[in-house]
C-alpha cells in the first residue's frame, strides 16, 4: 500500500516463474459494501486511535491499520520519519502529495481524511482499502480473462480521466497501486508521482517496465503517458506480464524495448478488441496514440472492446465485480503480507528546522 509496499524483488519472482498452466477461475462472491459514517476532522484525535497491523513500508516510513475509538472506523495511516524525508530531499515531494490528494474526491481513487505531524512523523490519514493489491490476485492467477480485464480497466479509466480534467498526471499506474476495497472494486493509492500538467513535464520517475518512451527521451511528457501505462496494465492482466521486460531484470534492454514499442501478444490471447486497444494505447508516436489529445476520450470510451460496457453504471459501481476479497470485516488485514512491526522509541526527534518545514502540513 502507497509507493513503498511492493518490492521489486516481489515483483521479479512473480513475473519470471512459469505461469503458463494457471487459470483464471476465482469464483465471485457476494458481500455488502462497507457502511462507513462521514470524517470529521473536528472530532479526529490521533492518541485515541489503536494501532494494529503494519500494511507496508519503506526507505521513510511505513502504512499501519489503525482503528479509531470514537468512530469505531478502521483508517490506513501513512507513517512518515520526518528527518529521512528532508535527509533525502523529499520534504515539496510529500507536499505535493497531500496537496493532490486532498482535492480529489472519486469512487476509484483512495480518499485522503487527514494530515497532522509531531516532533518525529508525518502523518497521513486514508481511507483503509481492505481487500489488498490487485498484484496479489494477478500473481495468485498468473493472468486474468478478458471480461475480468476489462471490468478493472473500465474503473482506472474513469479515475484517470478525472484526473486529467483536473490536469493532473498520475504517472504510476502499476498493479501495486491498484487495491481492492471491501466488495471487490479498485482504488487507485500512491500519489507520490502525480503532478499538475498543464503542458509537459520532463521530470523521470516511475516504475522501469511502465515507463513511457517519451518520458525516456526527456522529449518531455503529459497525461498520454497515463495512457500508456493504461496500455501496459491491461497487456500485463492478460498475458501475467508487461509486454516490455526481460529475464534478467536489465533495465537497458527494458528501454530500448520500449523506445521501439515491439512487442507480441502470445498466442493463447484470442481477443481481438482487447489486443486493439493495448495497440492504440501502446503507439510510440504521440500522434497516433490513443488518448494523446484532450478530445480523445470519446474514442477510449467507443472503443469496440467496451461495446456492452454502460459508463454509468461502472462509475455508480453497479457492475458485478469478478474477484471478492476473502475479507470478514472491514478491518481485516489477512490480504496484506508480514511485516515486522517498528520500534517507535528509536527514532530520533527531529531537528526545530525540520520541523518547520512541516509546520503546515
Amino acid at each position: 500500500m502507497m509507493h513503498f509496499m511492493a518490492s521489486r524483488v516481489r515483483r521479479m519472482l512473480f513475473l519470471y516463474k512459469n505461469n503458463k498452466n494457471n487459470q483464471n477461475n476465482v469464483d465471485s462472491k457476494t458481500n455488502q459494501d462497507v457502511k462507513s459514517i462521514p470524517f470529521d476532522k473536528k472530532k479526529f484525535d490521533l492518541r485515541k486511535v489503536e494501532l494494529l497491523r503494519t500494511v507496508g513500508t519503506g526507505t521513510f516510513g511505513r502504512v499501519i491499520v489503525v482503528h479509531d475509538k470514537c468512530s469505531q472506523q478502521y483508517y490506513a495511516l501513512k507513517v512518515l520519519i520526518i528527518e529521512e524525508l528532508v535527509r533525502l530531499k523529499q520534504v515539496e515531494h510529500v507536499k505535493n502529495e497531500k496537496s493532490i490528494l486532498m482535492q480529489l474526491n472519486h469512487p476509484f481513487i483512495v480518499k485522503l481524511y487527514w494530515t497532522g505531524h509531531d516532533a518525529k512523523f508525518l502523518y497521513m490519514l486514508f481511507e483503509y482499502v481492505c481487500g489488498g493489491e490487485l498484484f496479489k490476485y494477478l500473481r495468485e492467477v498468473g493472468h486474468f480473462s478478458s471480461e475480468t480485464t476489462r471490468f478493472y480497466t473500465s474503473e482506472i479509466i474513469l479515475a484517470l480521466k478525472y484526473l486529467h480534467s483536473l490536469n493532473i498526471v498520475y504517472r504510476d499506474l502499476k498493479p501495486e497501486n491498484l487495491l481492492l476495497d471491501y466488495s471487490g472494486h479498485l482504488k487507485m493509492t500512491d500519489f507520490g508521482f502525480a503532478k499538475h500538467v498543464k503542458d509537459r513535464t520532463y521530470s523521470l520517475c516511475g516504475t522501469p517496465e511502465y515507463l513511457a518512451p517519451e518520458i525516456l527521451q526527456g522529449k518531455g511528457h503529459n497525461h498520454a503517458a497515463d495512457w500508456w501505462t493504461t496500455g501496459i496494465i491491461i497487456y500485463e492482466m492478460l498475458v501475467g506480464r508487461p509486454p516490455f521486460y526481460d529475464e534478467n531484470d536489465n533495465r537497458l534492454c527494458i528501454y530500448q524495448k520500449i523506445v521501439s514499442g515491439d512487442f507480441d501478444f502470445p498466442d493463447e490471447i484470442v481477443d481481438e478488441n482487447a489486443k486493439s486497444i493495448v495497440r492504440k494505447f501502446l503507439r510510440v508516436n504521440l500522434n497516433e496514440r490513443l488518448g494523446s489529445s484532450k478530445d480523445s476520450m470519446y474514442e477510449i470510451l467507443e472503443h469496440p472492446w467496451f461495446s456492452d460496457i454502460c459508463w454509468s453504471d461502472v462509475f455508480q459501481r453497479k457492475l458485478k465485480p469478478p474477484i471478492i476479497p476473502n475479507v470478514q470485516s472491514d478491518g481485516d488485514t489477512c490480504c496484506y503480507e508480514q511485516y515486522f512491526e517498528q520500534d517507535w522509541s528509536e527514532i530520533p526527534l527531529s531537528s526545530i528546522s525540520s520541523r518547520n518545514l512541516f509546520k503546515e502540513f
